[in-house]
């Protein structure tokens, strides 16, 4: 595994359980409308990405990112890995403190902005890699898992659970910071797979139905 794949992976551990043994540095530096927008706290855009509900929530993203990170590091080199990832998070937490503006006890955690920056960025030029997934003895292709991931995001963000804490609405600025990414750096490949692209984003078209025609949230 790549140094700085194990790097983002540790540091993203250490400071998980950081949250999860200390409620006030969880409080601190989790993603909050409030904090943001009348504190100036801005560091929460980003530092929220490093924090995580639970084991469950940080195995599943960094399980995400084990498997993706390394084809955007061959696709694009570590400064890309590193802008799409940190980029992602940040723009995903941006769209979240636009959806919630209004809602100023809002908060969220997690690497989901910056995992789905890495998976759409990788499943662009690669979208056809076969995933292997825990008890299913047959590997999916990736623009499938893509597919699965983002479903279970918009499910979980449109019918939000008590205490839920998981930035779902992150998904789509950090999926979108991504694909950006990706399209500008090798247009030709990612155009290419378009259709890859498409499937796998039809749980964001819904999203985006549901939000800015709908009005479902925000």
């Amino acid at each position: 595994m790549h140094p700085v794949l194990i790097a983002v992976i540790a540091i993203t551990v250490i400071i998980s359980l950081a949250g999860f043994q200390n409620a006030e540095v969880f409080e601190k530096y989790k993603f909050n409308v409030s904090a943001i927008k009348y504190k100036k706290e801005y560091i929460r855009l980003l530092s929220a990405g490093f924090l995580h509900a639970d084991w469950g929530h940080l195995f599943f993203n960094m399980f995400t990112l084990y498997f993706f990170g390394p084809i955007v590091l061959e696709a694009f080199d570590i400064i890309g890995f590193i802008l799409i990832y940190l980029g992602s998070i940040i723009l995903g937490n941006l769209f979240s403190l636009y959806l919630y503006q209004k809602q100023g006890w809002y908060s969220a955690i997690g690497a989901s902005g910056g995992v789905s920056g890495i998976l759409f960025a990788a499943i662009a030029v690669y979208p056809m890699i076969g995933i292997g997934i825990l008890f299913i003895p047959i590997p999916i292709k990736g623009y499938v898992f893509g597919l699965l991931y983002f479903s279970y995001s918009v499910y979980m963000m449109l019918n939000p659970k008590p205490h839920d804490n998981i930035g779902h609405a992150a998904h789509l600025g950090g999926a979108a910071f991504g694909l950006v990414y990706a399209v500008v750096v090798e247009p030709e490949v990612a155009f290419s797979n378009i259709y890859f692209l498409g499937v796998m984003s039809l749980p964001l078209l819904y999203m985006a139905y549901q939000v800015f025609v709908k009005k479902r949230i925000g």
